[in-house]
């Protein structure tokens, strides 16, 4: 009886949560939902950054270039379970201000057995085909051997980190930021001790740092798990709602395939930087490139919080009709974030070498980090308004504009910059991509989210008519 009455309980308190999405100040709401946001990609990023410095002074310089070929394909699949994640979100945050509750609980259900279907089905491949992936990522020469060991093993642990993924998503939708804060402290923090114990007292080298990040994805994925589970959530599923929908399910991919499409992004990224580093530079500059990659996760972890706290603001009001509460987020979402870039870009400008210094003792290498850390954040002060704009579209269910946005830095300047660049001003032109790509894509995505907020305008106006 005692257990019944608590769940009723946890029901109601679940039930009112989404709800002060469409009620609260914008500001207030956007702290509330991108602070919590903020500190788990923080500790997260900091966790990729401390497991960096870790292995590299307690494995090698070689140990860093191996983590970093392997960071894109476990990036990749992971990236399936974000992509559901943030794809079904959105539809979430908009079914829950629309009181389509039901939609909810099935979006849900079908998220879950999409995740599980095809992270599985991209381990197994993976692993099929690992001796010719580890080298086409840039695992060549010395490289190789470490990368395939860590490569196999951390594996093993991406369906449950692409469940988490998938799940810290959902947990944010439904206006639960602290409970998807933790998710993200629990692998991190348990990460960096298992590093502790497996790489430096019990001196397993690379499969040692493996197994410290397998094991962190299970931690994390048990913490989900104990929040759906225990009446916490408003997405109590019924076994109907696991059986997949056409509708939901195409709904699912179109939005997801835009964070999907990021994150090949990302992972086409690390491999092309990957090669062409090597040919120019040979290993050292596969390593410059592992530093800067995490500095990149880590720097910008408070405006990729302030997006990540935008989307369940910005997509229930939108469900909800709150034409000038979604155009106010947006608003104070950039402003705030472009602030924060501007103090990111000034922190590391003048402390660059105290950066490199913290990963290596080789001179050579601290130097060409140093270099390249300044070309690749150039930018950063404006690069929010680039995020915010493809973020928007995602939320509010626009697939074919958000995922066009979504590859316009990356896909459609960067990574053909990194091609053409190098013919005419070597490794420089490498790094003086970035900033270029920023620059472009910022604008030309503040003309489109220009026009969408004249658009939100509008709707208001005829409201008030």
């Amino acid at each position: 009886m005692k257990q019944v009455v608590f769940l009723t309980f946890m029901k109601a308190v679940g039930a009112n949560r989404s709800e002060t999405l469409g009620k609260l100040p914008i500001g207030k709401l956007l702290v509330q939902q991108a602070v919590p946001a903020s500190i788990g990609i923080l500790v997260m990023s900091l966790n990729i950054l401390i497991d960096t410095l870790l292995v590299g002074n307690w494995i090698g310089d070689i140990a860093i270039a191996a983590i970093n070929v392997v960071l894109p394909v476990s990036f990749f699949i992971a990236a399936l379970g974000m992509a559901i994640g943030i794809g079904g979100a959105s539809i979430i945050s908009r079914a829950l201000g629309a009181e389509q509750k039901e939609k909810a609980k099935a979006t849900f259900g079908n998220m879950l057995t999409l995740t599980l279907l095809i992270s599985t089905v991209m381990v197994v491949l993976g692993l099929v085909y690992i001796n010719d992936l580890v080298p086409m990522f840039g695992g060549k020469g010395d490289i190789f051997e470490p990368a395939k060991i860590y490569y196999k093993i951390v594996l093993y642990g991406v369906p449950l980190l692409a469940l988490s993924m998938m799940g810290n998503n959902v947990i944010r939708a439904e206006g639960a930021p602290t409970h998807a804060m933790i998710a993200m402290l629990i692998p991190s923090v348990g990460n960096l001790i298992a590093d502790y114990v497996l790489i430096y007292e019990l001196d397993m080298g690379m499969e040692g740092a493996a197994w410290a990040t397998t094991s962190s994805y299970l931690v994390c994925l048990i913490y989900i798990a104990w929040f759906f589970l225990s009446g916490r959530s408003e997405l109590l599923c019924g076994w109907r709602h696991f059986i997949l929908k056409w509708v939901i399910v195409a709904e699912i991919a179109g939005l997801g395939f835009v964070t999907l499409a990021r994150q090949a992004n990302s992972s086409l990224l690390y491999l092309i930087m990957n090669n062409v580093l090597y040919d120019l530079g040979g290993e050292t500059s596969v390593a410059v490139f592992g530093i800067v990659g995490r500095m990149m996760m880590f720097a910008l972890f408070p405006v990729l919080g302030i997006t990540q706290g935008f989307l369940p603001i910005a997509g229930f009001n939108y469900g909800a009709q709150k034409w000038q509460r979604v155009w106010e987020v947006i608003v104070i979402s950039i402003i705030v974030a472009c602030v924060l870039g501007v103090f990111i870009f000034a922190g590391l400008f003048f402390f660059t070498e105290e950066i490199a210094d913290a990963f290596t003792d080789s001179p050579d290498l601290i130097e060409q980090t140093s270099f390249a850390l300044k070309l690749v954040f150039l930018a950063v002060p404006v690069i929010a308004i680039q995020l915010i704009g493809a973020a928007y579209y995602q939320a509010i269910g626009k697939a074919t504009p958000a995922l066009l946005l979504t590859l316009l830095r990356m896909g459609f300047i960067l990574i053909p910059l990194i091609y053409i660049l190098p013919e005419f001003y070597g490794e420089l032109g490498v790094w003086i991509s970035f900033p270029i790509a920023d620059i472009s894509s910022t604008i030309i995505t503040a003309w489109f989210l220009w026009r969408a907020m004249q658009k939100l305008n509008s709707r208001e106006h005829l409201i008030h008519k």
